[in-house]
């Protein structure tokens, strides 16, 4: 292996043996305890050191790196203190986590790193929102993420990589090609020779080095970081090593073919730097010892401290509070008494202007909906006021918008995303479910997004445009969930998600856009989030709904005033406003919710638990749920009619009402 030091002194040769030595040395030591059953897994990075240590060791101290689970040396490199990071992999309370996740699953702010998750992709598109949000504001900053070979088979490493090309974005994509997946060699995963082809296909550039050589790293990102610093675009750099331990301890390396381990031992990243060192007098044999001695005193005092720390302690109220991201809501109340009758398309595009018009550093993205102003015309018009670095036509990638929206917030920027359809959340459903509802719980990092979902049923769209899903979404700890019915809702309801620190998934009923008018204030106004409404008051039957289903019901009630129904409008799925739900059921002692998603599963099912737990000796009746069929939507009208709850309602509240 040839070393070329470039210009580097003596004296930061050995600087770099000392940070690569390191997270060789903790891994010796964490092998000992999973075999001492101290710790429960280990991911191992043996012999892959030189790429994490060369990579950071090459990128300026507030840059940010994305690592994955074999990047220990980034951790280490960025000064992380050990003993926290013991705590981490022992699940202690001074943990990055609190002992709620394992091993490298966390980031920190401070050391400009953001962890991975277990799905070995979706960090990549968080980097392209980090790496915009620096572009945006101008600070000539480079971001380098990390996958592995078998990683970059993901779907997120094909849209990250997109998204990064096409908006030129300054972000180093570094794959450690050490030739396996778990057990799966690489021929089994890709057919091309070097990662430098993908490059190519992208129409950006490409690199493949040695990554067992720490200079030949160190060097090779320190080039391309200056470059994309000037000259903001994406580079796929690759790394080939090797992984000289199994997927994870557990896991062995039976299935690697004899002599293979022992033709890249010959390679060793540490073995070959030392030795370089030693053969050219920089390094002498006794401050080797010296320098080895000094490293396992610090990693024995760390661990010792960590391994003191008392076991973590549950506590429910603490567990529940960290889901979010500390909010006091301030009532903004509309500062002139003029409303504007409005279409409920219209309220949302008008919440967009007044949003976007408080927050400068608030980024619109989603599928054509810059210039054409997006299928439902919401940000029409939006280009000319505000610009394309505001409002982003994105390519169609779901799961790299939704990261990068996340990316964004990582850097202090809000973002809003709208799913051209609710239908398509599937494609970007990983990122919300695992890293936006998550995150905060995890290691406190606030998810400042807002997913607008255009939802519902009722318009002839056919089985893939006419989905309610909101249930998948609040069943989904960490995300709150909101689902106007009326205009002046809509846009009080919109300038609060965005308010908001957390994520919000906010569905618009598309069938309600452009059928449903009412008075809207002028104006910057609120709604505060988790508060429902009463819109009719009766003392027969509580109706219990959302969205839609507070047109139908309100539908059903015109020339039947003589049924004194008491009508809840949700507004908010998640947190409910159990108050008000409550309150109506005692007022009443009968219930019907209803909602537009199919019966079973859907958000209907908790709330009349949720009613039966808390006000069974109220109920003169049992609590009647009304949902759509149980099958997909149908295309033809006939056949979507007689899906729709709606159809059913009528019929439902003769029976409750005669019970």
């Amino acid at each position: 292996m040839r070393f070329n030091r470039k210009g580097l002194s003596d004296k930061q040769l050995v600087d770099f043996y000392k940070v690569l030595l390191l997270p060789r040395l903790i891994e010796d030591k964490m092998l000992v305890s999973l075999r001492q059953g101290k710790i429960s897994k280990w991911f191992s990075g043996y012999g892959q050191e030189a790429i994490s240590v060369g990579a950071a060791l090459a990128l300026e101290e507030d840059e940010f790196i994305l690592p994955m689970h074999r990047n220990l040396g980034m951790f280490t490199t960025r000064n992380i203190p050990l003993n926290r990071l013991f705590s981490q992999f022992l699940g202690k309370e001074n943990g990055f986590t609190k002992g709620r996740d394992r091993s490298f699953h966390f980031g920190t702010i401070e050391h400009h790193i953001v962890g991975m998750i277990s799905h070995l992709g979706p960090q990549m598109g968080i980097a392209d929102g980090i790496a915009l949000a620096t572009k945006l504001s101008g600070e000539k900053k480079a971001t380098l993420v990390i996958t592995g070979d078998g990683g970059a088979s993901e779907g997120d490493f094909h849209e990250a990589v997109n998204v990064a090309a096409v908006w030129g974005l300054p972000v180093i994509f570094l794959v450690e090609n050490n030739q396996w997946g778990l057990s799966t060699p690489s021929n089994e995963q890709f057919k091309f020779k070097s990662f430098v082809y993908k490059a190519i296909g992208y129409g950006i550039k490409g690199k493949s080095i040695d990554g067992n050589n720490i200079l030949e790293v160190y060097d090779a990102v320190k080039t391309i970081a200056e470059e994309i610093r000037k000259t903001p675009g994406p580079y796929i750099l690759e790394c080939r090593t090797f992984r000289m331990r199994g997927h994870e301890e557990a896991s062995g390396t039976k299935y690697y073919p004899a002599g293979l381990q022992d033709k890249w031992a010959r390679k060793d990243p540490v073995d070959n730097y030392r030795a370089f060192l030693m053969n050219k007098g920089i390094l002498m044999p006794e401050e080797n010892e010296k320098i080895t001695e000094n490293i396992k005193q610090q990693i024995n005092e760390a661990l010792n401290d960590a391994l003191a720390e008392p076991a973590v302690v549950f506590d429910e109220v603490k567990e529940k509070s960290d889901l979010f991201t500390p909010f006091s809501f301030q009532l903004k109340e509309p500062e002139n008494q003029v409303r504007n009758e409005l279409r409920f398309v219209d309220a949302i595009t008008q919440g967009l202007h007044e949003a976007m018009k408080a927050y400068p550093k608030l980024i619109l993205m989603g599928q054509d909906i810059a210039e054409y102003g997006g299928v439902f015309k919401v940000t029409e018009g939006f280009v000319k006021e505000y610009g394309k670095e505001r409002v982003r036509n994105t390519p169609l990638c779901e799961s790299a918008i939704v990261g990068a929206a996340l990316g964004l917030s990582i850097k202090g920027f809000k973002a809003v995303m709208e799913m051209q359809f609710a239908d398509f959340v599937t494609e970007g459903f990983n990122q919300i479910v695992n890293n936006l509802a998550k995150i905060h719980w995890r290691w406190g990092q606030n998810a400042d997004v807002v997913v607008r979902m255009p939802t519902g049923a009722g318009v002839g769209a056919g089985p893939f445009h006419s989905q309610s899903n909101e249930a998948w979404f609040t069943h989904t700890a960490g995300l709150k969930v909101v689902y106007p019915a009326f205009p002046a809702d809509a846009k009080g309801l919109l300038i609060s998600a965005i308010e908001e620190p957390n994520p919000v998934m906010f569905f618009e009923h598309k069938g309600l856009y452009r059928s449903v008018r009412g008075e809207v204030p002028e104006g910057y106004y609120n709604i505060p989030i988790g508060k429902g409404k009463r819109i009719r008051e009766g003392k027969e039957l509580s109706v219990i709904t959302y969205g839609a289903g507070v047109h139908w019901t309100l539908e059903f009630m015109e020339g039947r005033e003589e049924i004194g129904i008491d009508l809840i409008d949700l507004r908010s799925l998640q947190p409910l406003d159990e108050e008000l739900i409550f309150e109506s059921v005692r007022r009443t002692g009968k219930v019907i919710v209803l909602q537009e998603d199919v019966l079973f599963g859907g958000i209907a099912s908790d709330i009349s638990s949720i009613i039966t737990e808390n006000c069974f000796e109220y109920l003169d009746a049992p609590v009647k749920r009304i949902g759509s069929l149980d099958t997909a939507v149908p295309f033809a009208a006939t056949l979507e009619e007689g899906y729709l709850a709606k159809s059913k309602l009528a019929e439902a509240i003769e029976a409750i009402l005669a019970y």
